[in-house]
Formats: C-alpha cells, sequence, structure tokens
C-alpha cells in the first residue's frame, strides 16, 4: 500500500500537474502515444505488471460465464479504437471495455468538446462516438494477447436515421462478436443527437431480442448487457427491472454520463462556456451510486451489475460493491488518480476477504 501512496502522491503532484496544463484531448493522445512507445522497451510492460498487478483469489469474479481475475475494469471511452487495451493490461485491470464502436467511421462533435473540472474532480464531454469505425477497430482486435476480458460497447452512427438504428447494432455486433468477451449496448450517451428512440423502453425490448437472435447463430454466446443513464427516475428504473427479467440479457451498466449540472463548485459562468455534454468522475458518484443500489434492492438482485461513476478511491469501488455492484469501473477517476488507483482498489477488496 505504501508503493501505491507513493505514486499517487508522484502522479498528482508531477505527472498530472504537467498533463493538466494542456488541453485534455491532445493529452489523451499523447499519453496513448507515450505508454504505446515505452511498452515497446523490453523491459518496461514486465516491470508495470510487477509494479501495478495483484493477483489473489478473494480478487476472481465469475460472472455470467466468464472468469475476471479482478472486478476493476477501465470503463469504454478510453480506449475507443482498441489500440492499447494491450498495454493498458499491464496497469492490472481486470477487463477493459473498447468503443463505443460504430459501423463507419465518424468524427464525432466538432472541437472542443472535452474539458476538465478540476475544482469537482470531474469532466464534461461531448466527443459524439468518435472513433476510427467497425473494420479498423476490428484489425486492433486481431492482436489481442489474451491477458483480461475484452468488451465490446457499440452503437448507432449519428447520421443513422431512426428506422436503421437496429441495423447499425446488428452490424457491429456480428462482426465484433469473434472478437470480444461480451457485449454492451451503448443506448444512453447524451452526445450523440437524437437518441430519443434508444431510451423508448418497447424499442430497447426491441432491440435486445434482435441482438439474442444473432447471437444464438454463433457456436458460443456471448453476454449482453444494457448501459443506462444515472438520470432516470425511479419509474424508469422499474421498468430497466422489468425489461432485464424479460428478455434475460446479463445485466446492466450503472451508469454512463449526466446531463445534470447540480451541486457543481464550478463556476455557472464556466458552465456556460463549456455548453452540454456529459458530466464523470467525482460529481455522479452519488447518483450512480443510488442508481445501483435502487436496481439492486427492487430486483431483488436478480442481474449483475457493473457499477460505475465517481470512482476515485478504494472507498469509493468498496461503496459501488456494497451498493450491489459486482464489477465496478473507472475512467475519469483513473485520470484524476493515476493508474495506482487500480491497485489500491484491489488491496482494499483482499484486506477486506481477510478480515471476514
Amino acid at each position: 500500500m505504501y508503493f501505491c501512496i507513493q505514486m499517487t502522491i508522484m502522479y498528482k503532484a508531477v505527472i498530472r500537474s504537467l498533463l493538466f496544463k494542456i488541453d485534455p484531448e491532445t493529452v489523451h493522445y499523447f499519453t496513448f502515444d507515450f505508454i504505446k512507445f515505452f511498452s515497446k522497451i523490453p523491459f518496461i510492460p514486465s516491470l508495470m505488471r510487477f509494479l501495478f498487478n495483484v493477483q489473489h483469489p478473494a480478487l476472481e469474479r465469475e460472472l455470467f460465464g466468464l472468469k475476471f481475475k479482478n472486478p476493476v475494469g477501465l470503463a469504454a471511452g478510453f480506449d475507443k479504437n482498441a489500440v492499447l487495451y494491450n498495454e493498458l493490461a499491464n496497469f492490472g485491470f481486470g477487463f477493459i471495455e473498447v468503443g463505443t464502436v460504430t459501423p463507419k467511421a465518424q468524427d464525432g462533435n466538432p472541437k472542443k468538446r472535452l474539458f476538465r473540472l478540476k475544482d469537482d474532480q470531474g469532466l464534461i464531454n461531448r466527443m459524439g462516438f468518435n472513433n476510427a469505425g467497425l473494420d479498423a477497430i476490428i484489425e486492433q482486435l486481431k492482436h489481442n494477447k489474451k491477458r483480461l476480458i475484452i468488451g465490446g460497447n457499440i452503437g448507432k452512427n449519428t447520421a443513422t436515421s431512426p428506422e436503421h438504428y437496429t441495423e447499425d447494432y446488428a452490424s457491429c455486433f456480428k462482426a465484433l462478436h469473434p472478437y470480444v468477451d461480451y457485449f454492451v449496448l451503448n443506448v444512453s450517451c447524451p452526445n450523440v443527437g437524437s437518441h430519443a428512440k434508444l431510451t423508448d423502453k418497447d424499442y430497447l425490448e426491441e432491440l435486445i431480442s434482435e441482438m439474442k437472435r444473432l447471437n444464438t447463430a454463433f457456436d458460443v454466446q456471448k453476454p449482453i448487457l444494457l448501459k443506462i443513464a444515472p438520470d432516470l427516475n425511479p419509474a424508469q428504473l422499474d421498468e430497466i427491472i422489468e425489461l432485464i427479467q424479460k428478455t434475460k440479457i446479463a445485466g446492466v451498466i450503472a451508469s454512463n454520463t449526466s446531463v445534470s449540472r447540480e451541486g457543481l463548485k464550478t463556476s455557472k459562468q464556466q458552465l456556460n462556456a463549456i455548453g452540454n455534454g456529459g458530466l464523470s468522475g467525482l460529481p455522479v458518484k452519488s447518483k450512480s451510486t443510488k442508481v445501483i443500489q435502487y436496481l439492486s434492492k427492487n430486483s431483488n438482485k436478480a442481474f449483475p451489475i457493473i457499477g460505475v461513476g465517481g470512482i476515485h478511491s478504494a472507498e469509493d469501488a468498496l461503496e459501488k460493491i456494497d451498493a450491489g455492484a459486482d464489477l465496478v469501473q473507472i475512467y475519469t477517476g483513473f485520470v484524476y488518480e493515476g493508474p495506482a488507483l487500480i491497485k489500491r482498489i484491489n488491496k482494499a477488496l483482499i484486506q477486506r476477504a481477510k478480515a471476514i
């Protein structure tokens, strides 16, 4: 644990302070190039695994037919194009979700589209599903070194008309099926224009049913999860519970980014200058946890839940698990806290297991 503390202090004091002086999207790609370059040095990957990986029976999880070496994952949106998942595996993740993947490559929304809320330890993004497209991402996934479980987060192209939404999801599902271990239907992103149809319960049932039908065409069927927003009210969450139980898909990821701006320290003037987008990080921690708790309690723990939203410490992760999450994912916390966060969470889980 001493190593984790020292690494976090160094990351925040030196690395983060330098990186946060640069535009966040520029930093994102610079960091990718940096990790990619140093991972080619022969001893570096082994050193990273030695420093960050934690193995213990108490960390292992078995859910929807998959065996996770630990319950800490990287959320979708970080490695959109599946270009860094092999290198990121060295930081100790138990699973990584790539995407969101759309059938055709798209640039996403105009820049500037990613903003830091330093006072709130959050991010606002309106990336708009920018990605290299299905074919390019499959080419990257062909280089999978099988170090951890890979999820495929899929969505529709922004220009796709409502009557063809299902076709977009189907194209991604069929093509990615041999290359990912589970699927996530992303129907809750606030940054891709009109998505009212994707929140309609009847359409969601239709979409899920079609993905399940496509799944049966393969020798090995892959788990399908639904990613939901943190802004749903109890009646909408009841509909989600009913939908999951009716369609019998593998589970839920709770939650995506929020459109709410309530309770932020960041000034209204700065928020108005930023404009619309999905909020992530510490400001959504409580909202996400409440969604997990509601789903778990009111479904009688009928399906697995992956908890994501505002995990910046081991305590935050434990809070999600206590609320009913079976696995957790980080993204904004990874940016603010650095790679030692994964080890801190896993160490805390081991300590808890030993105390029982």
